[in-house]
Formats: structure tokens, C-alpha cells, sequence
């Protein structure tokens, strides 16, 4: 049977799965069953087991269900909305309001976690219930925490950027430093739009709150200083190499304990309660993650990502169509694979086509990596869709289509640094100087 039939085979019976209800990382698991049962002459037994092991054996992974319990304590003690109470008075007169703070949180959370999941996780669980307290449009809130989320691997450190770096032999730091200016930049695009939004649609925003004298603002402000400096203590200690991501992970959990005791709210009950919903949150994730190694494993036998490839190696395209191309071919990988697997399966083709073409291979690392973040929020498989599915109820298809304003932002950051590849380039060549 041919390839890609055998791809549409396999996306038929996903889709129709999930749209029965069957649990995500189970769907996964079993559409990768069936296409090595059926279309391979490999065993489905024992590379489900080797996938489930191999998938959570990681000592990076440690630092998931870490943030994500450093997040439970600041959600179920007063530190997050002490957070809130103090950047409210700052950003009353920005069109938004505190729309802004899922920005903003998932942007710093997402340069010390490295993950998209646990940055969606750990965000949403802090803003969603305050956000919803104070009366704000739920749609654009977990909209702008889906996309948001997916800062996590396009501002460094990014563990998806090691794996580009190995794979196309290039440098890891320099391509950690042009990871951040396109990251502000995506940035000020979910900015712009939520600010846009809020301009259109005033009926839909909570009443502003009464003015604040400087005075006001400054007391108020006090609230922020004991998260924020956990924060930066987290970020100092990763950039300045004293400890990993999942060292400072821990450190953020022990952080945030003793912030809770300190200010008094922390109590055994709700010590037990975030344990639990951590240990509930990341369970979740990493069984999706474990069907989704197993699902990718399958993909790798079938070879359908390589098929893709080579199909449009053979078109002989220009130089951009060659990259509107690829885009189209990411879109769909993105829909059944997580965004390694995206790199890894196609790595050996289309680098050095890409090469060929004449791009570079830094640049069209963040380009492949903004592509991964579109994947991550785009259904069946958009992960970040699962994890904002599980932790709010709502069904992910509705998260999607929340999320296609966010989603057109990152199609533009793509345009823009197609259009303008400086903006990749410009951090790391003034830093490291121009690449040989």
C-alpha cells in the first residue's frame, strides 16, 4: 500500500477516536499499534514498551512535573493573587488589562522551563481562576495561554533547539541567542492583538478599575516582589550555568513553599491538594507524551515523514516556494507527530536541501521551530490543546478555534522573519560575530 494512503489510514482512525471520546494518549497508542501491525514488519508489543520507557526516562522531563507543582502552590496559596492584585494597578490603562499577564507569564516562565507543556500548564493554572474572577472573556484568555504556551521552546534555553542544533551540527548557543529577539517578537504580536481585541469589544471587558495614585500603585507593588525575585533567581541561576533546568526547577518548588509559610498561607491541606494536582497534571502529560513516542516510532517504520520529504525534494522548487512548501509539509506532520519527532524524521533530507537552497541553518532552525509551535495548537494531536482540555474541561476543538487569532500571530512572525531573516541573525552575529 502506498506511503501516504497508509498516513491517511492512520489520521481516519485518530480522528475518529477522538472524536469518540477514547482517552488522547490512549488514541495515540493505539493508531501506532495499527500502523506497525498492519503496515510494518516490526512488533507493536515491545516497542510500546521500549516507547512508554523511553519517552519518560529523562532527567530533563524531572523539571516538568516540578513547575508544574511549583505552579499548584502559587495557584492554591494567596502568592497568585497577591501577583495579580499588584500588576493590576500597572496595567489598568493598557488596552487588555490583565489579558497581558498571559503573555507576559508564559514569556518569563518559558525562558526558565524550556517546555511548552509545563509553561501552559503552570501559567494557566496561576491566571485562568483569576482571570475568570475578575470578569474577563475566558476565550481570549485561554486562547492567548495555548499559543503563549509555545514560548517555551522558542525562548532559550529550549530542549527542542538541542535537538535541531545536534541534528543539523550547528551550534547550541547561537542558536539559543537568536531564539530571543524573535520571542519578543511573538511576543508583541499577542500583545497587539489582545490590545486590539480589547479596543473593538469594551462591552466584553470588566469594569476598569477605580484610578490609583503612585503612592497607591508603589503599596500595591509590594505584592510582586517576593515572586518576582523566585523568578529571577531561577532565570540567574540557569543562564549563568549554576544549575539545570530541573535544578531550578526544584529550587522554584522549594521557593515557592517557603514564600507560601512565609506569607502565612500555606497550610497542610492545600500543601496535599497541590501535590495531588500536580502528580494529576503531569501523569496526564506524560502519558500523551508516551503515545506520542510511540505514535512517532510507528511513523519512523512507516516512513512517512521521509516520504513527505523526498516528494518535495523532487519538485525542484525556487528557493521560497522550496520554504512554502515545507511549511505546508510541517503543517501536516505537526498534526500526528510532537515537534522533535517533527526535526529528527526530517532532518536528513531537508537540511541539506535547505542548505542547497542557500538559507541558514540557524535562521531556518527558528523558522522550524516556530513551525513546531504551530503545531502545538493545532488539532488532532496539538499538544498544548490537551493540556488546556484537561485542566479547564472545555473540548479542545473549541481551545483551537479560541486560539486561531494567536494562531494567525505566529503565521506572521513566520512572514516577518522570512521577509526579514535579521531578525534571527542580528542577536547571535553581534555576539558571537558573523557566522563562517
Amino acid at each position: 500500500m502506498d506511503i501516504l494512503t497508509v498516513g491517511a489510514i492512520l489520521l481516519l482512525l485518530m480522528l475518529l477516536m477522538l472524536s469518540g471520546g477514547v482517552w488522547i494518549a490512549m488514541t495515540l497508542a493505539i493508531c501506532g499499534w495499527v500502523g506497525q501491525a498492519f503496515f510494518t514488519t516490526s512488533q507493536p508489543g515491545l516497542n510500546l514498551f521500549s516507547a512508554f520507557w523511553e519517552s519518560n526516562a529523562s532527567w530533563e522531563l524531572a523539571a516538568l512535573p516540578l513547575f508544574i507543582w511549583m505552579g499548584e502552590i502559587l495557584f492554591r496559596t494567596k502568592l497568585s493573587q497577591e501577583m495579580f492584585t499588584g500588576l493590576a494597578p500597572w496595567l489598568g490603562r493598557i488596552p487588555g488589562r490583565l489579558f497581558h499577564t498571559t503573555i507576559l507569564g508564559c514569556g518569563i516562565f518559558g525562558s526558565v522551563s524550556g517546555s511548552s507543556a509545563a509553561t501552559c500548564a503552570t501559567i494557566a493554572k496561576v491566571s485562568l481562576p483569576e482571570l475568570k474572577k475578575r470578569g474577563y472573556d475566558e476565550n481570549i484568555a485561554i486562547g492567548s495561554l495555548a499559543t503563549a504556551g509555545t514560548l517555551g521552546i522558542l525562548i532559550p534555553p529550549s530542549i527542542t533547539m538541542v535537538v535541531y542544533a545536534v541534528a543539523a551540527d550547528a551550534s547550541i548557543i547561537r542558536i539559543f541567542l537568536a531564539g530571543f529577539l524573535p520571542g519578543l517578537v511573538l511576543m508583541f504580536l499577542f500583545c497587539a492583538y489582545i490590545a486590539w481585541w480589547a479596543l473593538r469589544n469594551k462591552a466584553l471587558m470588566p469594569a476598569e478599575e477605580p484610578p490609583t495614585s503612585l503612592r497607591e500603585k508603589l503599596r500595591l507593588s509590594r505584592n510582586l516582589i517576593p515572586c518576582a525575585l523566585l523568578i529571577v533567581f531561577i532565570c540567574w541561576s540557569l543562564v549563568a550555568g549554576w544549575a539545570t533546568a530541573t535544578e531550578c526547577a526544584a529550587y522554584g518548588v522549594v521557593g515557592a513553599l517557603a514564600l507560601a509559610a512565609w506569607s502565612r498561607s500555606l497550610t497542610w491541606s492545600n500543601f496535599k491538594e497541590g501535590l495531588f494536582g500536580s502528580a494529576r497534571t503531569s501523569c496526564m502529560i506524560m502519558f500523551i507524551l508516551a503515545g506520542a513516542a510511540f505514535l512517532t516510532k510507528t511513523m519512523a517504520f512507516t516512513g512517512i515523514p521521509r516520504e513527505l520529504a523526498e516528494w518535495v525534494n523532487s519538485m525542484h522548487l525556487s528557493p521560497y516556494a522550496l520554504i512554502a512548501c515545507l511549511v505546508l509539509v510541517y503543517l501536516v506532520l505537526g498534526t500526528a507527530l510532537d515537534g522533535i519527532s517533527m526535526i529528527v524524521l526530517t532532518a536528513a533530507v531537508v537540511l541539506p536541501m535547505i542548505q542547497k537552497a542557500g538559507f541558514d541553518l540557524i535562521w531556518f532552525g527558528i523558522f522550524v521551530i516556530l513551525l513546531v509551535e504551530i503545531a502545538e495548537v493545532t488539532p488532532p494531536v496539538g499538544f498544548n490543546l490537551f493540556v488546556l482540555q484537561n485542566m479547564t474541561g472545555k473540548d479542545s476543538n473549541r481551545i483551537a478555534r479560541a486560539a486561531i487569532p494567536f494562531f494567525l500571530c505566529l503565521v506572521l512572525c513566520i512572514g516577518l522573519i522570512t521577509v526579514f531573516p535579521q531578525i534571527v541573525t542580528i542577536v547571535p552575529d553581534l555576539v558571537m560575530g558573523p557566522a563562517k
